[in-house]
């Protein structure tokens, strides 16, 4: 119940800074239509983003961050018409099941719902079910990693590339280098982020007592990381979550993916959209429009 109640707060704390929603909002030409997914659980609501022009258009699914317990499409609304705008990509926006309401696997299994979704009926709203790439930041970049490896066996080939901004890669380690120099953040903290694993994990159903990883939970653990699409992953030099990006970009390249890894010196956690347009936030929208760019015109 306490962590039901404090994952509710901060819900409502992030709701009422409207710093993180960037005032005035940006992109507003931007076409928004909503839909939802059907499931045995249940809705998974749907935001379509799609840029001017007749196409048809690549497209890029999104899954947001926050713990796998906060966050939701209003929130990343600049976001996602920010890279709509940039990357000439329509954009589907995932709000998955959050924890603890809806513990582990409930996210990973929304997520592939939607990619597949996607895959099915992007057609319809002027994408190209042959140009599907995903991404995330935070547990959203674990989400993006982690269905890129559930598509891999199920839905083979559907999805192009990953861009993983800043992602979680395996469960907590108190002792990690970035976990220790950015322990109490800037925006994200190592309580925070040792707090949204565990009720994220919490009454998980897929996990034994005492386990604290998963395939569909830890991607940097598994040893099956070969034959995936080239990624583009992004980190911040102050996140407790650097290492966990670092280390995966390493793993992904020694499996003979190709990666793309960009370090953003003295940036901090949720420095792409939840910070507003930066410098930062403009370099990286960059990076990623260039990189989705060279993905679908290889």
């Amino acid at each position: 119940m306490k962590t039901k109640i404090k994952a509710v707060a901060i819900r409502n704390l992030v709701k009422a800074d409207t710093w993180i929603r960037w005032l005035g909002k940006t992109a507003k030409h931007i076409a928004v239509r909503s839909s939802s997914i059907e499931t045995a659980h249940g809705l998974i609501p749907l935001r379509i983003y799609q840029p001017p022009g007749e196409g048809p258009f690549p497209v890029l699914v999104y899954y947001h961050g926050g713990g796998w317990v906060i966050g939701d499409l209003d929130v990343y609304d600049p976001l996602c018409r920010d890279l709509c705008n940039r990357s000439d990509c329509i954009v589907v926006a995932v709000e998955y099941r959050l924890a603890p309401e809806h513990p582990f696997p409930a996210a990973p299994e929304d997520c592939l719902a939607a990619l597949k979704w996607t895959y099915e009926h992007i057609a319809q709203y002027g994408g190209l079910p042959n140009a599907i790439a995903v991404a995330g930041d935070s547990a959203g970049g674990n989400l993006a990693a982690v269905t890129t490896l559930q598509a891999r066996e199920c839905l083979p080939g559907v999805v192009k590339g990953q861009v993983l901004i800043y992602p979680v890669t395996d469960h907590y380690d108190p002792g990690t280098p970035s976990y220790i120099e950015n322990a109490n953040g800037p925006v994200l903290t190592r309580k925070l982020m040792m707090w949204f694993w565990d009720t994220y994990l919490l009454n998980s159903s897929q996990l034994e007592e005492g386990q604290t990883r998963h395939p569909r939970a830890t991607p940097l653990m598994r040893s099956d990381l070969d034959s995936l699409p080239p990624t583009l992953l992004i980190t911040a030099e102050r996140d407790p979550l650097r290492d966990d990006g670092a280390n995966f970009a390493a793993r992904l390249s020694q499996h003979d993916n190709k990666v793309q890894y960009s370090l953003y010196a003295a940036a901090s956690h949720g420095f792409v959209g939840l910070q507003g347009p930066n410098d930062h936030h403009n370099k990286a929208m960059s990076e990623i429009s260039d990189w989705l760019t060279a993905l679908f015109n290889a």
